[in-house]
């Protein structure tokens, strides 16, 4: 395996259904052109809409007209630049549905959703994709209750342990809701990861809102590989899009 083959760069963001944060202007088309801008290999995509919605009273722009009732978000992410994706539909609401997405330059050997959903009016699941080189991708989006979350961090040790080899790669990234570091314990105490920024800084980046970030709530969390570099995405454009910023890491395959 060369070093180009070996280096992994990822990217992990809670997109909004393509929204800004004040939830009213349509945001889809500058969230594509500055996520490909971090030239990533994978991208874990939360709250992205996998079927058109009405958008109803919203402002969009001309390219969100055309968007609605065409292709879904994750195909009009991937465009041309990542050519493999996965989506794991979620929730199911008024003229539409949204969830997971990974999108990868990789081909997937194989990929599923599982719903970790604990209480219906919370549906929540966790995407699962195998890549061809052996790395194992988790694209999370975990509940807003602290007792959800915990029934779901334990799917997620299950699922885990009965999809991929216990010597693989793998990475696990998204919005884990968890403001309070409780999870976050438990995935490195109990399911041996390391968390990208704590690993730089000593504890998960600031990541919401992304004007101001005051709340840890999106990781990316690995183990089996070496992580070279981390950096958390909030300025210019970046915390004018979603309300949540945008995560990277840059791995090197052992």
């Amino acid at each position: 395996m060369t070093d180009s083959e070996r280096d992994v760069r990822i990217c992990s963001w809670n997109i909004h259904k393509g929204f800004g944060p004040a939830n009213r202007r349509f945001k889809l088309e500058d969230m594509r052109q500055v996520i490909r801008s971090v030239d990533a290999d994978i991208c874990f995509l939360q709250e992205v809409v996998g079927h058109q919605l009405a958008y109803r009273g919203r402002q969009l722009s001309k390219k969100g007209r055309e968007l609605e009732g065409s292709e879904s978000q994750f195909e009009f992410m991937a465009d041309k630049i990542w050519h493999h994706y996965a989506y794991g539909k979620n929730a199911i609401i008024e003229d539409g549905h949204h969830g997971n997405a990974i999108l990868s330059k990789v081909p997937f050997a194989e990929w599923r959703n599982h719903d970790i959903t604990r209480w219906s009016f919370s549906s929540r699941g966790l995407l699962f994709g195998h890549l061809g080189n052996g790395l194992v991708l988790v694209c999370a989006h975990l509940g807003l209750i602290a007792v959800e979350r915990r029934y779901q961090v334990q799917r997620l040790r299950e699922l885990l342990e009965s999809e991929c080899d216990p010597d693989a790669p793998v990475i696990v990234a998204g919005d884990f809701n968890d403001w309070h570091l409780k999870i976050d314990r438990f995935m490195r105490e109990e399911l041996g990861f390391r968390e990208v920024h704590a690993e730089q800084g000593g504890r998960p980046a600031r990541s919401f809102p992304a004007a101001l970030p005051l709340l840890r709530m999106d990781r990316i969390y690995y183990r089996g590989l070496e992580l070279v570099e981390a950096d958390l995405l909030r300025g210019g454009l970046w915390g004018q899009l979603s309300d949540h910023a945008a995560l990277t890491a840059h791995f090197q395959l052992r």
